[in-house]
């Protein structure tokens, strides 16, 4: 499977899923940042969305931590409306616009004491996910917000940063540690998750134990998955290549 298309499912097993997302409540985040995020969002309109959005994070009065935290939702904004390509080069910026890593970890940080953990965890999982060479830096950060939540809202953002992280570490040849990372983003899914993220993590799941070459084991839950969505094309390419491996044909490791 091409690199765009793992990214794009790496990014759909996230929570900004805008229809199973609604926008964040001022009143549950104390954070200006959070609230001028909800001032600017509406998500039934993604384009006046980006209007302001971009607006925000080129405005220069902004802290550089803000700016990037308003690219990050101007690329949300993008994506909704079907622009991939473009969504994923905003996130680009973030990294390309000379904002030093540490300045952005204070940022979100300084966000996390303010009491907006969505927020926080929102521009830590887009880090996590294009912010080259720190992945699993922002991974960890985005973690350890977890960790001190008891909120469900927030501790659905577990998903995502597993199942990121997990991409991560299989890209970089370390599949084992990755198919633990993609087993705790089943749990998260099954615990705090939609129905649609469920279904990423254990795509992920089975998709890891193929490049372990437990083909089997990868075939039964593809099955599984195939029998709740015989449309996904991304279950289809992995039947595919499993009932090839299965027949004799060449074996395909890296999708």
């Amino acid at each position: 499977m091409p690199a765009r298309a793992r990214a794009r499912r790496c990014h759909d097993g996230g929570v900004d899923d805008s229809t199973d997302q609604a926008p964040a409540e001022p009143s549950r985040h104390r954070g200006d940042e959070q609230q001028l995020i909800d001032r600017l969002w509406d998500f039934g309109d993604p384009a006046a969305s980006e209007e302001r959005f971009r607006e925000a994070a080129d405005d220069d009065s902004h802290p550089a931590h803000v700016r990037a935290v308003m690219t990050t939702q101007l690329a949300r904004a993008v994506g909704i409306q079907g622009r991939a390509d473009e969504a994923l080069a905003l996130l680009d910026e973030v990294g390309s616009r000379g904002i030093p890593s540490e300045e952005v970890r204070s940022g979100v940080r300084e966000a996390a004491l303010a009491g907006s953990n969505f927020l926080v965890l929102d521009a830590l999982h887009m880090l996590a996910l294009n912010d080259e060479g720190h992945e699993e830096e922002w991974a960890a950060e985005g973690l350890d917000v977890l960790a001190g939540s008891r909120d469900p809202r927030v501790l659905r953002w577990g998903v995502a940063l597993h199942n990121n992280l997990g991409w991560t570490m299989h890209d970089s040849g370390r599949a084992e540690a990755a198919l633990a990372e993609f087993q705790l983003a089943v749990d998260a899914a099954d615990r705090y998750g939609t129905t649609q993220q469920q279904h990423v993590a254990r795509w992920s799941v089975a998709r890891c134990l193929r490049t372990l070459g437990r083909n089997d084991e990868a075939l039964e839950l593809q099955r599984e998955l195939a029998r709740a969505r015989p449309d996904d094309p991304y279950v289809q390419s992995e039947l595919a290549e499993l009932t090839t491996d299965e027949s004799g044909g060449e074996p395909t490791i890296e999708a």
